[in-house]
């Protein structure tokens, strides 16, 4: 399983972005895919996450600005930024939760980084 997050880029405090991330591969199911934030100097931290059940759950600090959503049949799932801060810069990483057979396993992205000036 892979996965190719895109979206990064840089903008101004208040300003909208939409991150996306593609699993491929062949053989998996994906029971889960996740959104994490390292800011520059700190640890990675989850940001959002979404089952393919339909569940999301959201970190405090991005809640009612940051909605997750997914294209299942298509294996993608996006991170809509909304109201971005200063504080959302750094590198976004996707994650996803996948079983093959009767596995389970995680896979991560490369990092898109979003850059956020005040």
């Amino acid at each position: 399983v892979q996965l190719q997050a895109s979206g990064g880029g840089k903008v101004q405090a208040g300003q909208s972005l939409r991150l996306s991330c593609v699993a491929s591969g062949s053989g998996f199911r994906i029971n889960y895919m996740s959104w994490y934030h390292q800011a520059p100097g700190k640890e990675r931290e989850l940001v959002a996450t979404r089952t393919t059940g339909g569940t999301t759950s959201y970190a405090e600090s991005v809640k009612g600005r940051f909605t997750i959503s997914s294209d299942d049949t298509n294996k993608k799932v996006y991170l809509q930024m909304n109201t971005v801060r200063p504080e959302d810069t750094g590198a976004y990483y996707c994650r996803a939760g996948v079983m093959m057979g009767p596995r389970a396993y995680d896979a991560w992205g490369q990092g898109t980084q979003v850059t956020v000036s005040s």
